[in-house]
């Protein structure tokens, strides 16, 4: 896949970013520098090769970090109070927010 400058044009106008003159053939080489790598590493063979969770599983057992999923302490009063002293709008200790679902 190779960009030309209107793809770097249009790239930067759904972005909302300005790019004039000589920056856009640097951004242009720099694109197409990149989907260059992409398309060598799709032609990799990876079949049978397992995804890893982290990158160092190839090497060495790596265990993974998860959080319980338990009930903890409800909170207190005050804590709660704290937490909510920063919000914007709250409503008998709801944090009040926008509508955005019509």
């Amino acid at each position: 896949m190779t960009l030309t400058l209107t793809d770097v044009d249009r790239l930067a106008h759904l972005a909302r970013l300005r790019i004039e003159g000589d920056p856009r053939q640097r951004m242009l080489d720099k694109l197409n520098g990149f989907f260059g790598l992409v398309t060598a590493m799709q032609a990799v063979d990876t079949t049978g090769v397992q995804p890893l969770a982290h990158p160092l599983a190839a090497v060495r057992d790596v265990p993974l970090r998860l959080h319980g999923d338990a009930a903890g302490e409800p909170a207190t009063l005050e804590a709660r109070q704290a937490n909510m002293q920063n919000a914007p709008a709250a409503q008998d200790g709801l944090f009040l927010v926008p509508k955005v679902i019509e």
